[in-house]
């Protein structure tokens, strides 16, 4: 197992594919895993030439718990962490600088970087900060921040704020709900959902993480104003049937970064079924090969 040092922080990573080829930084969401980026899918994007890297977020999988003991009491980089250290042990910012992390420890001075949902959200921190650092952006199913755009629907939000399942039955039953309630619909797998879910729980299981994820998102504000100068090249992809973050998310990313490209996947929600793999693979090969 490969680990790098992000401050007090240590950040679990794995890779597929050549070093020698340029890399792609792939940055998971919301409580979820650096598994979640199935092997097969790596694979598919490494096939194509590229040096593939999946990390684990800080608070979920293998990577350091993030509570304030964890810290040894430092709140962490980020401006709203140092304002409020008692109510944010860490910000976009934080989990921005542990995704450079990773690339440091691996001698990648720069990188692809493609994220998800609150992946999107720290992709694209990392290019405001560092943007000498990035060949390109690709924005999956995420949003800027701005309160207006990216809403969930009513059902959606409620079964996203519910307690986290302690047992694996019950952790089974919400990854269920969720699928059914903002994935695809026709990409709807109980038995492979089930499966997810069994080896995610196995893995790790750190319900007051996420809570502490969902934190971060909030106090980490609006993204708007400092996209509207990025100079990165930069793909925006979002689902039709995304009612975790709605389509107008994207639509607003993609619409204040100058020159960025969005595409509306018919039918896809928020999730990454194996029917979408393709056409997602080759959007984003094609966009890392124009830049």
């Amino acid at each position: 197992m490969a680990f790098a040092k992000s401050g007090d922080v240590t950040i679990y990573f794995d890779t597929f594919g050549r070093a020698s080829d340029p890399a792609v930084l792939l940055v998971s969401g919301l409580g979820s895993q650096c598994i979640g980026y199935e092997e097969e899918y790596c694979d598919m994007i490494a096939s194509n030439g590229y040096f593939v890297i999946r990390f684990d977020n800080r608070d979920v999988g293998l990577s350091s718990r993030c509570d304030e003991a964890t810290l040894n009491g430092a709140a962490g980089s980020g401006a709203a962490s140092q304002a409020n250290p008692s109510n944010s042990p860490y910000t976009l910012t934080d989990m921005a600088n542990d995704g450079f992390s990773v690339l440091d420890e691996l001698g990648v001075e720069r990188a692809h970087v493609s994220g998800a949902s609150m992946g999107g959200m720290i992709a694209q921190a990392m290019a405001i900060d560092h943007p000498q650092r990035l060949y390109s952006l690709t924005s999956i199913m995420s949003t800027t921040g701005d309160p207006d755009v990216g809403q969930s629907t009513p059902e959606a939000q409620h079964l996203l704020l519910s307690i986290v399942p302690s047992d694996l039955e019950g952790f089974i039953a919400m990854q269920l709900q969720a699928a059914r309630t903002w994935g695809s619909p026709d990409g709807f797998d109980s038995n492979a959902v089930r499966s997810a879910a069994v080896r995610a729980f196995e893995r790790t299981s750190e319900p007051a993480g996420f809570a502490r994820q969902l934190k971060a998102i909030r106090l980490s504000g609006s993204r708007t104003e400092a996209l509207r100068s990025l100079k990165v090249p930069t793909l925006v992809i979002h689902g039709s049937a995304d009612t975790l973050v709605s389509p107008s998310g994207g639509e607003r990313t993609a619409e204040v970064i100058p020159n960025a490209r969005f595409v509306l996947i018919d039918g896809m929600g928020h999730d990454r079924p194996p029917m979408f793999w393709k056409q997602l693979v080759g959007l984003q090969v094609s966009h890392f090969q124009s830049c």
